[in-house]
């Protein structure tokens, strides 16, 4: 399938293709541009480059459906991407190729051409050289989804220093209320322990418009890309090195499928080793001064809760955190309320490691005895049977099959070891 992404009305055409227009609110709705910038410099060319085609991939990803693929899965997907630093691109080509084909799953082509500013870029930089104060002085940006992870991050965060004026926390949400309730939620009861005022959150929001009879791709695997471009391209007018904080548990960031009936389709790879490392290179590559950083690569979320700084805090907030992969799940079965399914692969990780943590859980599940629908009885016996499968002996194996290990094989297997047994610890109390 090819996929063209414009970003004004321009006449670049490509037969047999499928057109969007990124800044055309009837195609796609974006909030960047409406943040406030007062940041000490505009946002570098390079960043605003990578955020468009972030926003592109995400596009293209969620218009083309995978059961049209030859296998019902892969897509073939070449994207005609205009770009201001059209040389540098050109260099990191296969780059982001090899990049996006491991984070989607698919075989992605990139083809970059040169463009000019747009009037929305041109009117924001000409509003920022107006602004006489530019004196933050962020140091850190911390992805806040709004998720267990990334509370504990954020409070392990603003616990270790005594100026928090240094760190930015940046969220995002695409649809349902879900995410959007529970990153509110956690916000304000982050500003009331801290003093935090709304300038430490920043939240972006990004969706393709399309009609209710237009159905979209569910898997959207390349929402990470997405969400960290909008980070990189606010540290990119830092005017200094800036450290790009990613809270999230090593097990989850390896997702290794727990049966090898599951190989595939539900191995994600969102923080993967490997991705980050080829996100890395990438940003070193377009002179982008991020240094990207997960401080929790090796703990399993158990040990994440069991280690945090205010354990008292996060107890009390641990109701207002969201792990679910489809929090709308009571919504759509006709109640009120936003929840937890309680049954999906990030639920069962975050009631284990509640239950390891030594903490309460407040948290509302939808179907917590994986009894009630289909899917969640499926997933009962998906994790049984993973158990079974469980052998320590191979785990330097096991650990390989999201996507290469290429360093630190024994710590990624000792941290595949301990997350399976707190997963397991955590089963064997409920009897289906």
């Amino acid at each position: 399938m090819k996929f063209v992404c414009k970003l004004s009305e321009d006449n670049f055409e490509v037969q047999e293709s499928r057109s969007i227009n990124l800044n055309c609110k009837t195609e796609f709705k974006y909030t960047f541009w409406k943040q406030e910038n007062i940041y000490p410099e505009f946002y570098k060319d390079e960043a605003i480059d990578m955020l468009y085609l972030s926003l592109a991939v995400f596009a293209a990803d969620r218009l083309i459906l995978r059961e049209n693929g030859e296998d019902a899965w892969c897509r073939e997907i070449e994207l005609f991407m205009p770009v201001l630093c059209i040389d540098k691109w050109n260099d990191c080509q296969l780059l982001v190729e090899r990049m996006l084909n491991f984070l989607t799953g698919d075989r992605w082509k990139i083809c970059f051409r040169k463009r000019e500013l747009t009037e929305i870029e041109k009117k924001t930089r000409e509003k920022h050289e107006k602004v006489v104060e530019k004196n933050l002085k962020i140091t850190k940006i911390c992805m806040f989804s709004g998720g267990l992870d990334s509370c504990i991050g954020a409070l392990n965060l603003l616990c270790d220093t005594n100026d928090a004026s240094n760190i930015v926390f940046v969220s995002h949400y695409g649809g349902g209320k879900g995410t959007i309730e529970y990153q509110e939620m956690l916000k304000d009861a982050f500003i009331g322990r801290f003093g935090l005022d709304e300038g430490h959150f920043i939240q972006n929001f990004a969706s393709v418009i399309t009609s209710k009879k237009v159905r979209k791709e569910d898997t959207t695997r390349s929402r990470s890309f997405m969400f960290f471009s909008h980070a990189i391209t606010y540290a990119s007018a830092m005017g200094k090195e800036v450290e790009l904080i990613i809270p999230e548990n090593g097990l989850i960031s390896l997702n290794i499928p727990l049966a090898y009936t599951r190989t595939g389709t539900s191995s994600t790879r969102t923080t993967h080793p490997h991705y980050m490392k080829m996100l890395q290179e990438l940003i070193t590559k377009l002179g982008i001064a991020v240094k990207i950083k997960n401080p929790y690569q090796f703990k399993t979320k158990g040990e994440m809760i069991l280690e945090c700084r205010d354990r008292e805090f996060l107890q009390k907030v641990l109701d207002k955190t969201m792990s679910c992969s489809h929090p709308d799940v009571g919504r759509h079965r006709g109640l009120k309320k936003t929840m937890h399914c309680g049954y999906c692969l990030p639920c069962t990780i975050r009631r284990a490691s509640i239950q390891k943590g030594g903490l309460v859980d407040t948290s509302t599940y939808f179907d917590g005895n994986y009894t009630i629908l289909p899917v969640a009885r499926q997933a009962y016996r998906t994790y049984k049977c993973a158990f079974r499968e469980f052998d320590e002996k191979i785990a330097f194996l096991r650990i390989q099959e999201s996507g290469p290990i290429e360093e630190n094989i024994e710590k990624f297997a000792d941290l595949y070891v301990r997350g399976m047994k707190e997963m397991r610890e955590c089963l064997e109390k409920i009897n289906v």
